[in-house]
């Protein structure tokens, strides 16, 4: 599959249309059509709708985008960019399945830098996509994930639980105690469900753990977090820990690619992952 046909693609699905497309990339929409037949034919689904109302993406077609989003970036990295990069970046990339491990990523980076002397060559926080599919697929080296992986194309390594305590703002008002629910997968709604239930205030649903962290410093509430997340929080007291509440451990894996020839760079980030998760 040429990436002019992806991002032919991703065009279509911007400009609403294949003429539009054909407009914008000057070229016939005979060869637009043609190149979504490429991708059609290479993926064995239909990716767009064509009616009355206009062209639409299929249910396919939205899964897709965000693969093919990642083809076109990184070959318009390889391409151009690293050509000029330094010879001790490392060639990988990194997603996270919960946003609760962004900040994770971040110091992942920092420790390889730090003890090996190696800067990570992307880093991805699309929490919409699966992440162990994403590896199976290529589309990711390695992820982090709550699910256990089940793809035979994949190897994985349990790692330390995440550990999620339930705080609240203490200057929030007992009448307006809110209770700000994340999207952090069914283990997570399970435990949780009560707790919701149970607010004296409204419940609030917010996709990003940050975000969330910081609606209850600024606006006040309670919710469940990653304790190394807000432990200086609680050391300041801007936030105090629920009493009684039970904490929640979320289970963490990387999963990644069994490429022999790979296996020195997973192992040298299941160190520092190792490291942090003590830390």
């Amino acid at each position: 599959m040429q990436i002019k046909a992806l991002e032919t693609f991703l065009c279509v699905a911007d400009a609403g249309g294949f003429h539009a497309a054909a407009r914008k990339m000057n070229v016939t929409q005979t060869a637009i059509s043609a190149r979504i037949r490429a991708v059609e034919q290479a993926v064995g689904q239909t990716l767009f709708t064509r009616g009355a109302g206009g062209t639409a993406l299929t249910d396919f077609g939205r899964q897709f985008r965000p693969y093919a989003e990642q083809m076109v970036a990184l070959w318009a990295f390889s391409s151009r960019e690293l050509p000029g990069q330094q010879p001790n970046r490392v060639s990988i990339r990194l997603g996270a399945q919960l946003s609760i491990w962004d900040p994770l990523l971040v110091d992942l980076a920092i420790s390889l830098e730090e003890n090996f002397g190696k800067l990570l060559l992307t880093l991805n926080y699309d929490h919409d996509l699966n992440v162990a599919e994403a590896v199976a697929s290529h589309v990711l080296d390695a992820a982090l994930t709550h699910e256990r992986p089940r793809d035979r194309q994949t190897q994985h390594e349990e790692l330390p639980p995440e550990r999620l305590i339930l705080v609240e703002n203490p200057q929030s008002e007992a009448a307006e105690a809110l209770f700000v629910n994340l999207e952090l997968g069914e283990q997570y709604r399970d435990h949780v469900r009560n707790v919701a239930r149970q607010a004296s205030g409204q419940t609030i649903f917010l996709g990003n753990c940050m975000m969330a962290l910081r609606y209850v410093l600024r606006r006040g509430g309670r919710g469940y977090f990653p304790d190394y997340l807000v432990s200086h929080h609680l050391q300041s007291s801007e936030l105090v820990r629920v009493p009684e509440a039970e904490d929640l451990l979320l289970p963490l894996y990387l999963v990644f690619h069994p490429d022999p020839a790979r296996r020195a760079q997973f192992d040298e980030i299941l160190s520092c992952l190792r490291d942090l998760r003590i830390t």
